[in-house]
This record gives structure tokens, sequence and C-alpha cells, in this order.
């Protein structure tokens, strides 16, 4: 997914704020159901973070335009770890990875296999 930096994801000095890279990884988890006429929502449940590793290897700044770019590397029945990626002219820039827990009214729950079909079918 790409997106442009604007002012107000950027620090005084025109560089991206650090918590500004994990909305633009959010953004574009949410994007991946989006563009293919899903929702985030499935089935009265949701996807939450439960634990994240982040690497900031440099900094973008004001007008540039980045490129998110996904890996799943595992799929459990209850949860998934997904990397993300982020470029800068095919530079990388910043990398996540994230355990994202399946919840339906705040518990976990499994994951429907038409949903766990749809991350092996875009991310593997």
């Amino acid at each position: 997914m790409k997106l442009r930096v604007y002012y107000d994801d950027t620090d005084a000095g025109g560089v991206v704020y650090h918590a500004n890279y994990l909305k633009f990884c959010e953004r574009a988890r949410s994007e991946m159901f989006f563009s293919h006429g899903k929702s985030p929502v499935v089935n009265g449940g949701h996807f939450v973070v439960k634990h994240i590793e982040a690497d900031f290897i440099k900094p973008a700044k004001l007008g540039d335009l980045l490129d998110v770019r996904h890996e799943l590397l595992e799929l459990k029945n209850a949860s998934l770890r997904l990397r993300q990626t982020i470029f800068l002219e095919e530079v990388k820039i910043f990398e996540i990875v994230s355990l994202l827990a399946f919840v339906r009214e705040a518990k976990p729950a499994k994951i429907d296999e038409q949903t766990k079909a749809f991350f092996s079918s875009l991310l593997l």
C-alpha cells in the first residue's frame, strides 16, 4: 500500500514521528481487507495486536511516498504473525513483526477457515 507522509505525520523537524509508523502499518492491515471488498471485522470478531517488535532503520520525511508491504510468517487457529516492511524508493526504512490475536467479545476466538484462506492467498 502506498501512502504519502503529510505534515501531521511529522515532528517539528519534518521527520515522521515514531508512533506514526505503527499507524501506517495499521492502515495497511485494514486496507488488505478493504481493497478486497472485505471488512476487518469478521463474524463479530477482529484482530488485536498482542505483541510488536519494531525496527526503525531510516527516517521518513514530509512529502515522502512510502510503500507498506506484508508477509505472513505464521497462521494459527486464533492468531497470526505478520511482518510489515515500509520502503522509501525500494530502501527498507522500517520493519515490524506483529502477533495478532483474533478476538470475539474480548476473548480469544478461532479464526474461521474462510479468513485463514484469505490471509494465505494474499500473504504467503
